[in-house]
């Protein structure tokens, strides 16, 4: 691996390419903060999808768009006399130091829930009104949901016991069905993202992160479904004439594969 030395280095070189970039480059000249934010946010979206896979080539490719995205944005905001990657670097550390009394200070923690918990009190003497603030609106509804409960967890706002949480999910999954035997259809809605939002949070007592899961589902869906596709293709068939029990057929079989 690279030394300190060689890291920083690195570094540097990147800064001096965005540098030269910015001055004689149109696009990079053009860019503002807001015509990077969704790009930043394709960026992310592409890095999560390379971790999912576990390729760790592609999670370096990936890791270097983003940084650069932080590069960039540093860049217009020492233009701006705003910040600079120093700021940014030192706003950051002084964050971490502050945030970890237990390595930086005298306080004595035993596991990381009490590290979480620790982190959350903080945020609130920091300033925060909520221990919500700091959950992105813009955060996709899943992905929310779990930060929402992780967040109010850290205060202490918690179940004790998974078995706890899995009787909520059973509870919620009863008034879905009668909200579906009344007919109600805003009450369903209601009833049913209570269903979600209580199994999400089951996910976190028993280890399991539902993004995650949810999109390890989805490509192994989509796996199985391309595979039903091309074969049936393969032996002539016409997908929109095929009957459900002949798709079930190939169905079954690229279950086998993608498991």
């Amino acid at each position: 691996m690279n030394t300190r030395k060689d890291q920083l280095e690195a570094l540097n070189r990147l800064l001096d390419i965005m540098d030269d970039l910015r001055e004689k480059c149109p696009w990079d000249r053009k860019q503002t903060l807001e015509s990077l934010r969704h790009l930043t946010i394709e960026e992310t979206y592409e890095l999560a999808d390379a971790i999912l896979n576990n390729d760790l080539e592609e999670i370096k490719k990936e890791l270097g768009d983003v940084l650069l995205h932080i590069v960039f944005y540093a860049k217009i905001g020492s233009e701006k006399k705003a910040f600079d990657i120093a700021d940014i670097a030192n706003a950051i550390s002084e964050k971490l130091v502050d945030r970890h009394p237990h390595i930086y200070g005298d306080v004595k923690v035993e596991n990381e829930e009490q590290v979480k918990q620790n982190w959350e009190k903080l945020k609130l003497k920091e300033g925060k009104k909520s221990v919500l603030e700091g959950v992105p609106k813009s955060l996709p509804a899943l992905v929310k949901a779990n930060r929402i409960q992780d967040k109010v967890a850290g205060v202490g706002f918690d179940w004790e016991e998974p078995h706890q949480v899995w009787q909520k999910v059973q509870e919620e999954l009863a008034e879905l069905n009668a909200e579906i035997k009344k007919g109600n259809q805003e009450n369903i809605e209601k009833e049913f993202g209570d269903v979600l939002f209580s199994m999400i949070n089951y996910a976190r007592f028993i280890g399991v992160n539902p993004e995650n899961a949810l999109e390890k589902t989805n490509k192994k869906f989509i796996n199985r479904f391309q595979y039903l596709e091309e074969h049936s293709k393969k032996d002539g068939k016409d997908l929109s004439e095929m009957s459900l029990d002949e798709m079930d057929s190939y169905w079954n079989e690229s279950k086998k594969i993608f498991k």
